[in-house]
């Protein structure tokens, strides 16, 4: 069987992708070939040609992501900070966005030995598990709702513990409860959230509006129905002096800080935009 050039079958796969409306349909097409070939995308250039079904397996998932599948879910898993989780069905799929609260949170524990950190909203646990990779001396906790999502954050955890970081302790709990982590309340160095806050009604990509739970993405009263939730955590379980960093929507880039500047015990408020300059989270500290 003749091997076929791969750059053609790239060429056609983003043609493909790029017809479905796909944001980024060079990268997408790049990705899935470097998926069914098991390399790098930075190597593909080191593989002129493939064999058939390997032209015949990247059709394939072109055409699923085509359909507007999210990418993620047909490689099965999202990168943030140093390490990679699965994500699929089921859970929310990581954004590139919020590596940028990531470093920031990880920024504001460089002069703290063994913090305690608490990411609520955890999802597929992703923010909780680059914390605790990139901070092995850290005790993380984090906090799901959803039991769904809550068993793509167990399955991530362990892999990350097998693969020996620090394991995390993983909570089904709920924000809007007052007695969330009581036990913690006062202690905690450092709490990250990346809440469900687009205002409900908000049109959306077909990969959000189809594929992320709705309750991940989307909340009530202009999108801040959690956010006060969190922000009321926030303030109850910081340690003084400690980090609280929350991802927002672009909309919201003055009514987020507004409900934090409410609360007395929160100071040095600080929004922060994402790469494309649009309002993407705040930051604070505990009086």
């Amino acid at each position: 069987m003749t091997r076929q050039p791969l750059r053609l079958a790239i060429i056609d796969a983003e043609r493909i992708l790029a017809a479905a409306g796909v944001a980024s349909p060079r990268v997408d097409a790049e990705l899935i070939a470097a998926h069914v070939l098991g390399v790098e995308r930075g190597r593909l250039p080191l593989v002129p040609l493939a064999d058939p079904q390997v032209i015949e397996a990247i059709g394939r998932l072109v055409r699923q992501r085509a359909t507007r599948v999210p990418l993620q879910h047909l490689l099965g898993r999202a990168a943030m900070g140093g390490i990679t989780v699965e994500v699929g069905a089921g859970v929310f799929v990581p954004r590139p966005e919020t590596e940028l609260l990531l470093e920031w949170g990880a920024g504001a524990l460089k002069d703290v030995a063994d913090p305690l950190v608490v990411d609520l909203c955890t999802g597929s646990g992703v923010l909780a598990l680059a914390l605790a990779h990139e901070r092995p001396d850290a005790t993380v906790h984090a906090v799901e709702r959803d039991p769904a999502a809550l068993a793509w954050a167990r399955r991530n955890a362990d892999a990350r513990a097998a693969a020996g970081d620090t394991p995390v302790v993983l909570h089904q709990g709920d924000v809007t409860d007052s007695a969330l982590l009581a036990d913690l309340e006062g202690r905690v160095d450092l709490l990250v959230c990346n809440p469900p806050y687009v205002p409900v009604g908000t049109a959306v990509p077909p990969e959000v509006a189809e594929h992320d739970p709705f309750d991940a993405v989307f909340a009530a009263g202009d999108g801040l129905a959690v956010v006060r939730h969190v922000v009321a955590a926030a303030a109850r379980l910081l340690v003084p002096g400690g980090a609280f960093a929350m991802e927002h929507d672009d909309t919201q880039g003055e009514s987020v800080p507004a409900l934090l500047a409410a609360r007395r015990t929160l100071t040095d408020i600080e929004d922060h935009a994402d790469l494309a300059g649009r309002p993407r989270f705040v930051t604070a500290r505990r009086a």
